[in-house]
């Protein structure tokens, strides 16, 4: 299989966050098959979706991978699994979480995976890193910067 591009999404909001995703990144690296070709800088953002928690840290990563997009979702859950992640209650604290945002275009709507990301252009917490390192991506007919001038950005600081 030839290389395509994908953008993934991490955060985490339990223990040392900026250790985590840089071990998310260095897991992910490390998995053949992916090559980290971007990463944007960690963001520190309010909670989404379920808010009585503690603030997360977000950002972005661009990468050539030769798997598939299910084997790519996969690896991420493999390193989420690694990492310690239990998946309690939706929305709620992660020690990491990694989301397989877009992928070379590719439409998927499964009981596994959906792409691009079901929410991604509704998020300023993924867009904001993802702007960083691809702000002409185009998901859903619009670049990601046209999305996130849609967005309310309050509380999104780069770290």
């Amino acid at each position: 299989m030839s290389e395509a591009r994908a953008y993934l999404g991490i955060g985490s909001n339990v223990g040392d966050k900026v250790a985590m995703l840089a071990e998310a990144v260095d897991r992910l690296g490390a998995v053949p098959g992916i090559r980290i070709v971007a990463r944007s800088h960690d963001y520190r953002t309010p909670p989404w979706g379920d808010t009585d928690q503690d603030w997360f840290l977000n950002g972005a990563l661009g990468v050539d991978t030769r798997l598939s997009p299910h084997d790519l979702l996969s690896a991420c859950l493999a390193a989420e699994t690694a990492m310690g992640r239990v998946r309690e209650r939706r929305w709620g604290p992660r020690i990491i979480d990694i989301d397989v945002l877009y992928y070379a275009g590719a439409e998927v709507d499964d009981e596994r995976l959906v792409l691009p990301h079901r929410y991604v252009r509704e998020r300023a917490f993924v867009l904001v890193p993802l702007a960083e390192i691809a702000p002409d991506l185009a998901i859903g007919g619009e670049s990601v910067t046209e999305a996130l001038s849609k967005l309310d950005r309050s509380g999104i600081e780069r770290i």
